[in-house]
């Protein structure tokens, strides 16, 4: 039966095809209005430049990086700021913070893949903008990258030197989930800095009042856009975005903490600093940039906060005081600067947050229509979870086109969302974050929204952290969980496109209780929902977490739409843009009318939904997918106990494990490829007997076996060099010897002596040797050596051996000499001199 599932419910591996026909009559518009959403109006408000020519806002700046690349963060982001250690001011460690929105810290090192918080695996992008310039499309108002740098190359860029200021919290986002007013404040965290007034010799006017005088002179000159900025930017860094701490105290500590890492750098820098790093980078990366010196004091142009397109150099060297303190961090002891610096003396306070008050966390006001989360804001975490994620279980739609990014997979043929976008910005003005469209971004798009691949999906169960730490589940066990849940092939149907009330334009998929999505929701909810309203999780491994968004107790029964109570955590949506602002109300409703048309068309086409999946990807349809992110699908499980596989990274593993029943046929059966017995068969993946053997020796026998040889290797070489010594010539070397003694041809011959055996000689031998009686008489003196002297000299006497009379012949070998007869050898021992 199906792991968890109850027995009057049916398995989920025989759930009937389709899904969703009760609504099949009805549009997408009205749909929309059944749902309780509304797909007619859109009331975010634009934040453009105020200039009435301005047809589009953008993101683009001309500024200063403060990017890092630290041990803890992602190993692409750049090292173009030497002077100040930018993650000692971040809390990656959760000891403040509850949570975060999606990007988590833009500073400090960025995140490395498979992070325990899920965040998105991005570069550090911390900066701060000196000049807006907007939009990047000229037809839209904007200025182009050429116009740019080409303003640059007439301007005097002075090494500018930055002063940190303190860090904040407040402004910013608030959280907007639920409109829950007794959920945890949310803001953005921000470092505040200036740019110092310098002057040069006998001048006036600081240079950096002089340079962007010049600038704003040269980007007129150039025919510079109207979506540009009409001044400078207050400069700060933005660290984080809808930061929610544990509470009012650990937000004063996380502060004051923060404001201590700052004091010293203002001991350290008293003048400020230029910003820089001795060090190489390559500007764009990865797109034809050219390797080059990064240096100090220089500006950068940022087509997104992630990409920086152009490097700007100072117009002049650095002083000896700029020298100075721009090395000094790299050069010097530091810590009689951390060691004297115990307090901090300035004011930090005064935010504006409207949130001055004492406040705290309450886990048990977390209930299961949490789960519909607004992903541009932290989370409010259940209790015993000591730290938020991102991963979750979900259905992949993301494909690839020619106008997104080329590492984009496709997962599915049946939906092309392009019709649902607005490339051309014929009604939206803006997006409210640096993201842009969520199915996928141009290189170039005009706004400058960050520029990611196609993230499409459908998120049907957040699993929280895989720390297991801080109360979390770790990714092996959601994936040998989640291989021996049973499930049906998974069917959407599209309902309609509306904008929440964040802001955010979303797809909702029908939600059809009676599906076999439905019941694959059911059924984890059943196996890791968290322990709640006297209702708790099992599983057949005994694994689970506190951290999961939804409860045990939860089903889809509860969820959205006609058909739900309005009051789970089920509801199939799929985010296209975040704080999407239209030009107005009228272009929003014409946006949604068009948007809405393309989904008809795709109810009329699909009216009992429809499996998504590719002829390389999930062939059959209806998968599911592990995220660790919205970004990185990472393991993918086929219905009906099918099979599962890793897919990961722009790279496809072919599935190893299954513990689906075998077809008839063997590995001859198509059904059968993703077994593992047949997957190594077929492609002679199975393990070397070798290695087996090796293996199974263990780590004291493996190790035993080495020694062994090492000791034989050792004592062949000690014979081979005692052999040498005696043997190789005078003046001859061992590798000379060696070669010689190996290729020395050793002769072998077989000698016959006669010998001559009577009974009388052996008596007067035996006499003779015994008593002195009769026998052959010793030789004379002097004639030669005696039998034993011949045997030390290497010639062997012969023997005796009495007989009957008769001659007989026997062989005789004699190793490493000529073989003769002993009588002849004993005669030429007595006469050879």
């Amino acid at each position: 039966g199906a792991t968890g599932a109850d027995s009057s419910h049916r398995r989920l591996g025989s759930q009937l095809t389709g899904c969703c026909s009760t609504w099949s009559s009805y549009s997408a518009q009205n749909l929309c209005a059944t749902y309780g959403q509304d797909c007619e109006s859109g009331e975010q408000p634009s934040h453009d430049s105020g200039d009435g020519e301005c047809a589009q806002d953008g993101l683009s700046f001309i500024g200063v990086s403060f990017s890092v690349n630290t041990a803890n963060g992602n190993p692409y982001s750049y090292q173009l700021c030497d002077q100040f250690p930018m993650e000692n001011i971040i809390d990656r460690d959760y000891n403040y913070i509850m949570s975060m929105d999606e990007d988590g810290w833009l500073v400090g090192g960025g995140y490395k893949q498979f992070d325990y918080s899920g965040k998105m695996p991005y570069i550090d992008s911390s900066h701060t903008e000196l000049l807006r310039i907007g939009s990047m499309d000229v037809s839209m108002g904007g200025t182009s990258i050429e116009q740019v740098e080409e303003a640059m190359e007439d301007v005097y860029l002075p090494p500018l030197s930055i002063f940190p200021e303190y860090l904040k919290g407040g402004g910013g986002h608030h959280s907007g989930d639920n409109n829950n007013d007794d959920q945890v404040p949310s803001s953005d965290v921000t470092l505040a800095v200036s740019v110092v007034e310098t002057y040069a010799d006998g001048a006036n006017y600081d240079e950096y009042s002089a340079f962007l005088d010049d600038l704003f002179g040269a980007m007129e000159a150039v025919g510079g856009g109207p979506c540009m900025d009409d001044e400078d930017t207050n400069p700060h860094v933005s660290m984080a975005r809808g930061v929610k701490f544990h509470s009012s105290y650990h937000m004063s500590e996380y502060a004051y903490s923060a404001n201590l890492e700052v004091a010293v750098w203002q001991a350290m820098y008293p003048k400020g600093t230029p910003i820089g790093s001795d060090g190489y980078a390559s500007f764009p990366p990865g797109r034809g940039g050219q390797r080059q010196y990064v240096g100090y004091g220089n500006l950068y142009f940022f087509f997104d906060r992630a990409n920086i397109t152009s490097a700007f150099y100072p117009s002049r060297g650095l002083t000896d005081d700029e020298e100075y303190y721009a090395t000094l961090y790299t050069t010097t002891d530091v810590s009689d600067f951390y060691a004297s610096t115990t307090d901090v003396d300035f004011d930090y306070q005064g935010s504006g947050d409207g949130n001055d008050g004492e406040w705290e966390h309450n886990p048990y006001a977390w209930d299961a229509s949490m789960a519909m989360h607004d992903m541009t804001d932290g989370w409010d975490l259940p209790p015993n979870c000591g730290q938020e994620g991102e991963t979750f279980f979900g259905i992949p739609l993301s494909r690839k086109s020619g106008s997104k990014l080329q590492s984009t997979n496709t997962f599915q043929e049946q939906f092309d969302f392009e019709g649902l976008v607005d490339r051309n910005y014929t009604y939206i003005q803006s997006f409210g974050t640096n993201h842009g469209w969520l199915i996928g971004e141009n290189i170039g798009n005009g706004a400058g929204s960050i520029v990611d691949r196609d993230t499409s999906h459908i998120p049907i169960f957040y699993t929280g952290t895989t720390n297991v730490d801080l109360g979390g589940i770790s990714l092996s066990d959601l994936i040998r969980i989640a291989k021996k849940t049973e499930f049906g092939t998974l069917y959407i149907k599209p309902a309609f496109v509306f904008q929440d009330d964040n802001g955010h334009v979303k797809l909702q998929f029908e939600m059809d209780p009676n599906s076999a999505l439905a019941y694959l929701y059911d059924n984890l909810c059943k196996q890791i929902g968290i322990s709640w309203n006297y209702e708790t999780p099992s599983n057949s491994y005994g694994v689970y977490t506190n951290c999961a968004m939804h409860a045990a107790g939860d089903r889809a029964k509860y969820g959205c739409g006609p058909d739900g109570e309005g009051s789970g955590g089920f509801c199939p949506q799929m985010t296209l843009g975040y704080s999407v602002r239209f030009q107005s109300e009228d272009h929003a409703a014409a946006y949604m009318d068009q948007a809405n048309n393309y989904v008809d068309y795709w109810r009329s086409l699909y009216p009992s939904g429809v499996a998504v999946g590719t002829s390389k990807f999930c062939p059959d349809g209806g998968c599911l997918g592990l995220f660790l992110n919205r970004y990185d699908l990472y393991n993918v499980f086929k219905p009906d106990l099918g099979g599962s596989w890793v897919e990961y990274n722009g790279a496809s593993l072919a599935p190893t494990f299954s513990p689906a029943p075998t077809w008839p046929g063997g590995c001859h059966e198509p059904h059968n490829y993703h077994l593992d017995k047949c997957f190594r068969k077929r492609t002679g993946h199975g393990p070397k007997l070798s290695a087996v053997a090796w293996d199974s020796l263990g780590a004291i026998g493996q190790f035993s076996v080495l020694l062994v040889c090492f000791m034989a290797i050792t004592l062949s070489v000690s014979i081979f060099l005692a052999r040498a010594r005696k043997r190789k010539r005078k003046g001859e070397s061992y590798i000379g010897f060696f070669f010689r003694d190996l290729n020395r041809k050793k002769k072998k011959k077989k000698l016959r002596r006669k010998k001559r055996m009577g009974v009388k000689e052996l008596e007067e031998d035996m006499l003779g040797r015994e008593g002195g009686g009769p026998g052959p008489a010793p030789p004379p003196e002097g004639l030669g050596p005696s039998p034993e002297a011949a045997i030390a000299r290497g010639l062997r006497p012969a023997l005796r051996r009495g007989g009957m009379g008769k001659e007989h012949e026997e062989p005789i070998e004699v190793q490493g000499q000529e073989r003769i007869e002993d009588k002849e050898l004993l005669q030429e021992a007595q006469g050879g001199r």
